[in-house]
Order: C-alpha cells, then sequence, then structure tokens
C-alpha cells in the first residue's frame, strides 16, 4: 500500500541547504560554505585553511541521517563535514571546496563511508586536492555485521560505527598529532567496530511515496541506512530476543567481524534510527548491557544511547560495538564541542545502582521500638483492639463501600480500603510496636503506603504521618486523651492542605472534622477520655449521614450531578466514621474489663 509521507518541509528539494541554515543558527560555532545548493558544507567556524595549524578531519555523504554528520563538526570531532543531497553521495566540487577550506599545512584525513558513490566522489576529490598541493589520507569505514563476509567488491557497508571513528581521529587531531598519526589511530579504531541494525519501518523521503513492504508485525533485520531492505524480515519479538539475535551476529565467530571476545573491554553505542523514541532506545541499551556482561563475557567501559546515525524517520535501532583499550579511550573521552556528541559522555563506566536511602530514623543502632514486644503493656493492648475493631470493620463493609461509590465515583472505595484493612491486620500481629502509640501510627501509615492504592491511600498516609509527627516525643511517655484529639486535629490539617478539601466538601473530613471537635469539646469540659471518645465517634456519624445532602466538591464526585448525590452517603467520610465508631467502641470495652 503507498502512501504520501507528511513532511514539516516546503520543499523536497530545499531541505537539506535549509537544515544547515538552521543549524549554525542553532550552533555559533558552526559556518557554511555560500555555494548552495551545489556546495553544501558545514565547517568550524574557528578553522580556516590557510592558518589552520592541525589535521583536519573531515567526512560526509548523504544527508537524511542527522544528526550525522553536520552534527559532529566542532573542536575536537569533524573539521568539516560534506553534505549531499537526501540519500545521495556529495559532489566531488562540494568535497574539493571542503578541503580546500579548512586543511592547512598539516594535511586533511576524510573519513568515508563504505558505499561505491562515496568512495569514488571522496577518492576523486583526494587526488584532485592532492594535485593542487594538500596532503590527504584516507580512512574508509565498513563495520556492517549484517551481511554474509563480502559480497562481490562492495564489502561492509559503513554505519553509526563510523561516528566512533570520528571521534577518535578528531581527538587525535585536536592534540596535535600528525597526519600519519592521525590516520593509523583512525584504522585503526575502524577495525575494532561492528554494527547491526533492526527496523520496524521504511523511512521516507521527502516529497516521495512510500511502501510498508514490512506489514504488520514484521521487523527486518541487517538493514542499512538508506531505506533498502534488510537481511531478513522476521516476526516482531520482544527487545529482548531481538537484541541477543544482533548481539550474536557481531560477535560471531564465523564471519570475525570485530577482534572482540570473552574478557576483552567494549564501547557501546545504541543508536535510533530517527523515528525511535527515547524509551525505547533506553529498554535496547538495558538490554544490549545486560546481555554483554552476562553472555558474552565483555566488560563495557562506554555507553552512548540515543539518536547519533538515522534513517530520516525510520522506526528502529542499530548497536555498534567497539573494542576498547586505554588509548581508544582517551579519545573517546576527549572533550568536544561537537554539537551531537552526547554531553558528559566521558567518564568511568561505574555501577549505575545505589541503594535507596533510608530514613534517619531507621539509622539509629537502637531498634527497641521496631516490631511487636514480647509483652503489651494494658496502653498496648487497649491499642491492639482498637486498631483490630477498626480494621474488621472496613473489611466488613467492602461491599457497602463499593455500591456507594459505584454512584459517587468508581466504585472501588470498599476495595481500596478493603486492602489496606488487610494490611493492617497482618502487619498487627508482628509489624507494630504497640507498647509505643506514636511508632505505631507511624507503623500503620507504612502498611497502607504498601497496600492502598489510589488517592485514599495517599490520604490516609498523609493523615498517619502528621499524626505521628504530633504524637512524637523524644521521651517515650504516656499519651494523653488530650494529646490524642491534637494529633487528630493535625492530621486532619495536612490532609485539608494536601488534598484541598474541608468542612462540606463531601469528604472523609465531613466525619472526622466533626469527631475532632466533639473530643475536644468534652475533654475540656471534664468529660473522662473514653466517654469522649465514644461521644465523637457519635459525631463522626452524623457527619458522614450528613453527606447524603452534600454537593460534591473534591474527588470524581464533584464531576456528578448533584440530584445523583442525594441519599448517598460519601463512601469515605462513611468509612473513617465506621472505623473511628469501631475503633472508639473497643477502648470502651476494653476500659470496662475488669
Amino acid at each position: 500500500m503507498l502512501s504520501h509521507g507528511k513532511k514539516l518541509i516546503n520543499s523536497p528539494d530545499a531541505v537539506v541547504t535549509e537544515f544547515i541554515e538552521g543549524l549554525v543558527e542553532t550552533y555559533p560555532g558552526l559556518q557554511y560554505l555560500d555555494g548552495f545548493p551545489e556546495v553544501k558544507v558545514v565547517l568550524r567556524s574557528d578553522a580556516s585553511g590557510p592558518t589552520y595549524n592541525k589535521v583536519a578531519v573531515i567526512s560526509g555523504g548523504g544527508s537524511g541521517h542527522e544528526p550525522t554528520h553536520a552534527g559532529f563538526v566542532g573542536e575536537g570531532m569533524l573539521t568539516a563535514a560534506i553534505c549531499g543531497d537526501v540519500f545521495a553521495s556529495p559532489t566531488v566540487d562540494a568535497i574539493l571546496a571542503g578541503i580546500r577550506a579548512v586543511t592547512g599545512p598539516m594535511g586533511c584525513l576524510l573519513i568515508i563511508k563504505n558505499y561505491t558513490g562515496d568512495r569514488l566522489n571522496f577518492g576523486l576529490a583526494a587526488e584532485q586536492a592532492k594535485s593542487e598541493g594538500y596532503m590527504v589520507e584516507t580512512v574508509i569505514v565498513g563495520d556492517d555485521c549484517a551481511l554474509p563476509p563480502r559480497r562481490g567488491i562492495a564489502g561492509r557497508r559503513g554505519l553509526a560505527g563510523t561516528i566512533f571513528v570520528h571521534k577518535v581521529a578528531g581527538a587525535a587531531a585536536e592534540a596535535g598529532l600528525s597526519l600519519a598519526a592521525v590516520a593509523a589511530e583512525a584504522t585503526h579504531a575502524s577495525e575494532m567496530i561492528g554494527t547491526m541494525g533492526v527496523a520496524l519501518s521504511v523511512c521516507t523521503l521527502p516529497g516521495q511515496v512510500t511502501s510498508d513492504r514490512l506489514g504488520p508485525g514484521k521487523m527486518e533485520l541487517g538493514l542499512g541506512i538508506h531505506g533498502e531492505p534488510g537481511a531478513v524480515v522476521a516476526d516482531l519479538q520482544p527487545v529482548d530476543i531481538v537484541v541477543s539475535h544482533v548481539l550474536n551476529q557481531i560477535l560471531s565467530s564465523d564471519t570475525k567481524y570485530v577482534p572482540i571476545t570473552r574478557g576483552d573491554r567494549v564501547a557501546v553505542m545504541i543508536n535510533g534510527l530517527g523515528g525511535t523514541p527515547n524509551m525505547e532506545l533506553m529498554i535496547a541499551c538495558r538490554s544490549t548491557v545486560a546481555k554483554l556482561q552476562l553472555e558474552h563475557g565483555l566488560a563495557i567501559d562506554r555507553v552512548y544511547t540515543g539518536s547519533f546515525m538515522t534513517s530520516l524517520d525510520m522506526a528502529g535501532f542499530s548497536i555498534s560495538l567497539m573494542k576498547t583499550e586505554q588509548s581508544v579511550l582517551q579519545r573517546l573521552d576527549a572533550t568536544t564541542k561537537a554539537p551531537a556528541w552526547p554531553v558528559g559522555a566521558d567518564g568511568n563506566h561505574i555501577s549505575p545502582k545505589v541503594p535507596i536511602p533510608l530514613p534517619s530514623s531507621c539509622l539509629k543502632e537502637s531498634h527497641e521500638l521496631l516490631g511487636r514486644p514480647p509483652k503489651l503493656s494494658q496502653r498496648g493492648l487497649v491499642l491492639e483492639a482498637a486498631i483490630e475493631a477498626a480494621a474488621r470493620e472496613i473489611i466488613n463493609l467492602k461491599d457497602s463501600l463499593n455500591e456507594w461509590d459505584s454512584k459517587a465515583g468508581d466504585g472501588d472505595c470498599g476495595s481500596t480500603m478493603y486492602k489496606g484493612a488487610t494490611a493492617i491486620l497482618e502487619d498487627l500481629k508482628t509489624n507494630y510496636p504497640l507498647n509505643s502509640a506514636a511508632e505505631t501510627v507511624n507503623e500503620i501509615g507504612n502498611s497502607i503506603r504498601r497496600a492502598m492504592g489510589g488517592t485514599s491511600g495517599i490520604i490516609y498516609n498523609i493523615l498517619c504521618k502528621a499524626a505521628y509527627s504530633s504524637l512524637k516525643t523524644d521521651n517515650e511517655t504516656v499519651i494523653t486523651a488530650r494529646q490524642w484529639a491534637e494529633a487528630l486535629e493535625s492530621a486532619i490539617s495536612a490532609v485539608s492542605k494536601y488534598g484541598g478539601a474541608s468542612a462540606g466538601y463531601r469528604t472523609m473530613l465531613d466525619s472526622l472534622i466533626p469527631a475532632c471537635s466533639v473530643l475536644k469539646e468534652r475533654l475540656d469540659g471534664g468529660v473522662d477520655p473514653v466517654t469522649a471518645f465514644v461521644l465523637s465517634s457519635e459525631a463522626a456519624l452524623a457527619g458522614a449521614e450528613a453527606t447524603k445532602k452534600m454537593q460534591a466538591l473534591a474527588g470524581r464526585a464533584s464531576y456528578i450531578l448533584v440530584e445523583n448525590l442525594i441519599s448517598v452517603p460519601d463512601p469515605g467520610a462513611m468509612a473513617a466514621a465506621s472505623w473511628y465508631r469501631a475503633a472508639a467502641l473497643a477502648v470502651k470495652d476494653r476500659s470496662q474489663d475488669p
């Protein structure tokens, strides 16, 4: 099926020149030769042939592979990039213009990807430049590992591994080495590299129709960078399987394309082909590094992940491996101003995993407060009974809460609360330091954070943490009823602050706010703490019932018509009132025990 590809361009004939104009506006260190449209050359603004006192490193080829080649022009990498039309080799005249523009008395090195057009045009330009008195050396890069060894005279294609050669040669030239020495390092680097790609789609050339020759559910293995078919068409597989195949091809002992064997050290490049999201490239990177280490026994010195040598908008990626040694790493790590080389790519490859930092309270040497005490105090027994009663009440209310929530929300309030209550009952057996009320409240918050999802889980965790902060003291003392009331007030304030709700919003606060108010009033009036707790629980229930007549101002219920909420209590308010009431009655029962 043929289709016209959509492109944000002005004219297919102007895409390369307009790209260059945008590039040099973005990066002030770059310029271009005034020879459009025939001569499309990007060069360093600080490199002028007659006065340039280092080896000029020049590369280029067809456009459509951005950021290659022009994006790698800069101090420490390429001195100039010769840009052809899309997927077309640049002309001899353009290459010559680039050589003349940046080559000084130290000469120039041409880095050529192994394609017939590039070899011929760069080769002829090199010979012409030599006849004009320039010192010129060439290095041809063929890093493709997808095809069987040597097909005719074509040989291996030049792919993304060429960028490693750009970096090594550019760093060597910047260090002041001679032309022969720079060429020798570039040649050596080119012999250490292997690349293979995989594509999920065919690229779309500007102004042309494209054919999805792959069809749904298919991928191509071993493709080039010009939209040409791959070596194999296969069913789409998980990236781990794809990566395994690619690495096996690159490291094949049959082809011996790269001199990399178990125990060697390598640099890795995961290269996007233009239409691959960064997330997918990072997933491929993760898989590649793990398999190189575990399955192939290689040490990873450097990892570079991103889009370096693309094929317009093709979906897919390539993997390049380069055998490393200290001299190569020195070149890879050398500073460069080339805009497309990844910033911060230098440095040793250390373990990327560090432990999660623990809260300071967990780092204390003393752990007496952690876990259930061997023997519970009377207050510990009362606290245990209250927690258990509250949790069981929520478990019993699961279906009712879900039913109310199906009319006022998304129907899962009971199920969410059930998860939290079940976790609390389980942790109550061994994890809660019940003789310490403050630490127990904190641990309840931890249980909720682990087990409860959604907004309810977050709100209840905030509730517990705020109460804990209010209850916690430096010395473990008996917590008074007044302190409990203040902790409840602090918890309500925190939930209101972060959740945005207050009284009358049709939320759990419509049960907890009146409960707190009554609790404080009764305690201030001299009522005994247990009675005050029970009376406040009645206020909580009344507050929850009152939500039947409220218009929701928070949560999902706020999107529901008020007439659909009439006679239905807010499930969050009913849940809070119910566990609060169950806890109060349990405390009352325990206080009456002989």
